[in-house]
Formats: C-alpha cells, sequence, structure tokens
C-alpha cells in the first residue's frame, strides 16, 4: 500500500491542537484498499483501517509508520466504499503512545475500530 493519502478523499480537519486531531474523510469505492477483498461485498479490510490511521499519524504528529507494538486494538463493525467516517486520533508524546477512534461520520455510535499503538517520532 502507499504511503500517500491518495485513497482518501474529502478529508475535513475538524479540529487539530496540542495532540489531538479530529477529522473526517471518505474511502472511495475506487481505492485500492478495496481491491480483491470480497468483490460481491466490498469492505474496508482491518489492516488498511489501520494503515490509514498510522498515515494520518504521520501526518499530523509526525510520527514514523514503524509500529513498534500495538497496546490494544478492537475491530467492531465493516466499513464499506464512500462512507464518511470520523477519526479521533490522540498522540502522547512523553509516552509515545497514539489513540484511535475510527467511527461513522453520520451515525457515531457505530464504531469501526478503536485501540492504541507505540508510536516513534521522526
Amino acid at each position: 500500500m502507499s504511503e500517500n493519502l491518495h485513497d482518501i478523499v474529502n478529508e475535513e480537519v475538524l479540529l487539530n491542537e496540542d495532540g489531538k486531531v479530529i477529522l473526517e474523510f471518505v474511502i472511495p469505492v475506487t481505492s485500492d484498499f478495496f481491491d480483491g477483498h470480497f468483490p460481491e461485498y466490498k469492505l474496508l479490510p482491518a489492516v488498511a483501517q489501520f494503515e490509514v490511521v498510522t498515515r494520518f499519524s504521520k501526518k499530523y504528529f509526525g510520527t514514523q509508520r514503524y509500529v513498534p507494538s500495538i497496546k490494544r486494538i478492537k475491530f467492531s463493525a465493516p466499513i464499506r466504499p464512500d462512507t464518511k467516517v470520523h477519526l479521533e486520533l490522540n498522540y502522547k508524546a512523553e509516552k509515545q503512545l497514539v489513540q484511535f477512534n475510527l467511527s461513522d461520520a453520520n451515525v457515531p455510535e457505530k464504531v469501526y475500530s478503536s485501540g492504541s499503538f507505540n508510536v516513534l517520532s521522526e
């Protein structure tokens, strides 16, 4: 998977302040993320969800894409193509930790994935 964010459209930053970013975006059906993953019922694979989270962590917090350890991660619901998603990222620089929550932008109680992982600064 590529390192740029071309697989994501309509990125809108709702909040960007000291260690916290909230944004919304869409991963279109044309994204490479959906290639070959259930052709009749396309879903965003769990690994692609985590890929998106680490990309945004790098973009907004300057962390490396390498993740030395995952503290916890939970995948709760599938993401379909063209869904508007809401991502909250919290960066605890002193602990080298990123916490995330990926949910539906239109149905906030519908959580797709959440967790926390260690990062290294660049």
